[in-house]
């Protein structure tokens, strides 16, 4: 019988192999799963295995905060929200040098607050502001890499689906890792602003200074409309934070609100309402895939004992929290290159969690800087998933080559971010300690 622990790392070999040659990440850790545990473990282990975890994966009750919080997102692209915010964030950032950079990093900080979704959040601001940009004669690159790396605020700022994913992996707390992100999420928003400020200070050419800064009547009439979005933030986010509800509940607050201002805004739902159904059950699917094929194979690492050897040799190599920390992030930026954020997290976190409890980090705050990382990968060439979102939603008026260009500096100022999470844990765990349970 061949060595348990050679099956499971021959199985690591085949998962990067079919990943390479396209085969979609949920088939591909569910086949190594499933054929490790059988070469690994026997045959009844893995019918015992296909018969519950499944099913037990998707019926799971802390899961269902997934799907609603993607159609909270959707619904309140489709019913027309996101427009007006975009258009608030515009108003009143006029009077700035590069306003609609600003705009754009402030109205995507917001909205992330009702999405979790990057992609959706870099589509629709493609979609919205990009034709804007290129009206005032803004920089091409700049302003789709500033969309680009906006979106990815939609990974740290709750409702934050990566976080969701990464605590159910984890089982730890949904409610604790949400609030967790806030304050690194207005960080990077801060972060961005500031950039930004600087690049159209040193080359003005950039930005274009064509806008008549609004009135105050503009400003407070802009505001008006944007309250269906803050009526939302506080459900959600106040429900979460002072325990009123639990994040599940949270996610189904949020839905029936966003659905009530979509009806109320849309005047009917049947001209928009099937198909935002349909773009949130895709959505929800194919995470489910992912989730279920991430965790048959995590089962598999388990049984084979690759787990247990990986944490052994990578404690020795670094066996310091900072040490790791920093060994960990270097892994992220590489993987972020070539994988999706889901798929990179499913993937590596059977081998890496164990070791944050071996060397006693705390779970928030690595998770944090774990969703940091990932916020950098979806904005990484050649594979950043931002890039291809921006990309699709300018529909040939620029070159992936603008877009790669344009992201860089974000990249920048992300990899700033990321130190100081590093640096100093207490942004990510401070808040969440306060929670009210």
């Amino acid at each position: 019988m061949i060595d348990p622990l050679i099956v499971g790392y021959i199985g690591v070999v085949m998962l990067f192999v079919f990943l390479a040659i396209g085969i979609p990440v949920a088939v591909a850790m569910g086949v190594v799963g499933i054929t490790g545990m059988y070469f690994g473990a026997g045959d009844m282990f893995i019918i015992g295995q296909l018969r519950s975890l499944p099913f037990a994966t998707i019926s799971a009750y802390g899961l269902a905060v997934l799907p609603l919080f993607v159609l909270m997102g959707v619904i309140a692209e489709a019913s027309g929200i996101t427009t007006d915010l975009f258009h608030a964030a515009d108003i009143w950032m006029r009077r700035f040098r590069g306003g609609l950079y600003q705009a754009v990093i402030v109205g995507s900080a917001v909205f992330s607050a009702i999405s979790g979704s990057t992609l959706v959040n870099a589509l629709v601001f493609t979609r919205i502001a990009f034709p804007k940009m290129m009206d005032l004669g803004y920089s091409k690159s700049l302003s789709l890499g500033a969309i680009a790396g906006a979106g990815s605020f939609a990974a740290m700022i709750p409702p934050s689906i990566t976080m969701v994913i990464y605590a159910i992996m984890t089982e730890q707390s949904v409610g604790q890792l949400l609030i967790a992100g806030l304050i690194p999420g207005i960080l990077t928003a801060a972060v961005y602003l500031t950039g930004i400020n600087v690049l159209v200070r040193i080359n003005p050419k950039l930005a274009p200074n064509k806008n008549k800064p609004a009135s105050w009547g503009e400003r407070s009439r802009a505001l008006g409309k944007i309250w269906p979005i803050m009526v939302l933030i506080l459900l959600v986010l106040g429900g979460i934070y002072f325990g009123i509800f639990a994040p599940s509940a949270a996610g189904a607050a949020g839905a029936f609100g966003a659905l009530v201002f979509g009806v109320y805004r849309m005047r009917g739902f049947r001209a928009w309402l099937p198909a935002a159904l349909q773009d949130a059950a895709f959505i929800s699917s194919i995470m489910f895939m992912i989730l279920v094929g991430g965790l048959l194979l995590s089962r598999m690492l388990v049984v084979t004992g690759v787990i247990d050897h990986m944490v052994d040799g990578i404690t020795s190599v670094a066996d310091t929290p900072l040490k790791f920390m920093i060994m960990a992030s270097i892994l992220y930026l590489i993987l972020g290159c070539f994988l999706d954020t889901t798929s990179m997290m499913v993937v590596t976190l059977p081998f890496l969690f164990p070791t944050v409890v071996a060397l006693d980090i705390n779970p928030i705050w690595f998770g944090i800087v774990l969703v940091k990382l990932i916020e950098i990968s979806v904005i990484t060439p050649p594979v950043g998933f931002n890039i291809f979102a921006v990309m699709s939603g300018v529909r040939g008026k620029a070159t992936f080559g603008d877009v790669y260009k344009g992201v860089l500096p974000f990249i920048f100022l992300d990899l700033i971010v990321l130190a100081l999470l590093i640096m100093f844990p207490q942004l990510a765990t401070w808040l969440p300690a306060t929670m009210i349970r």
